[in-house]
């Protein structure tokens, strides 16, 4: 019996919450598939491509950005932003090289962080390109968002396609439009 305890305390001091990084990708993967679905009718964002981009920058539904902002796509302010906002640390330096807080924005709900996403994708002149693209080819999606200044991070794309390949996301990109069900 002292065996067993011993096993279950040594056992649990090693658990981290990334232990369970795949229940919360999943669980937060059904909870926002279908608006994916609906933004991918809507805008021509692959629902793949969201839906990744959210579990990366909300580290699955889980960052700051994403539980006080309810910004699920990192995207900061700019200049054009005349909403919410929010700071927080991330890569922005001030002259002297101190990492300073960066302005995201805000949004009412997630259903305007996504709605946001797509429409920054579908307005930015820099993007316009993926549009050409086919929305089944979820790779060369990640590669254009990447080279095309999305994200810092230099394996931004290979983590996108990682995540879709890992919880075959890419199966939502053949979904039908949920809407359709209402048009008659």
């Amino acid at each position: 019996m002292i065996l067993i305890l011993v096993m279950l305390i040594c056992g649990s001091a090693n658990f981290t919450p990334e232990d369970n990084y795949d229940a919360i990708a999943a669980s937060y993967i059904e909870q926002y598939k279908e608006l994916a679905i609906i933004e991918m009718h809507r805008s021509g964002v692959p629902a793949s491509i969201t839906l990744a981009q959210a579990l990366i920058e909300t580290n699955a539904g889980r960052s700051n950005l994403a539980t006080k902002a309810n910004n699920h796509f990192g995207i900061k302010c700019k200049r054009t932003w005349n909403g919410e906002t929010y700071y927080h640390e991330d890569d922005d330096y001030n002259k002297e090289g101190d990492l300073i807080a960066s302005c995201f924005r805000a949004y009412g709900s997630v259903i305007e962080s996504y709605a946001d996403h797509s429409n920054f994708l579908r307005t930015k002149e820099n993007y316009i390109s993926l549009f050409l693209l086919d929305r089944y080819d979820y790779k060369n999606w990640a590669l254009g968002l990447s080279s095309s200044g999305y994200a810092t991070n230099p394996k931004y794309a290979q983590m996108i396609i990682s995540k879709i390949e890992t919880y075959g996301l890419d199966q939502y990109d053949k979904y039908p439009d949920p809407a359709d069900k209402f048009k008659k």
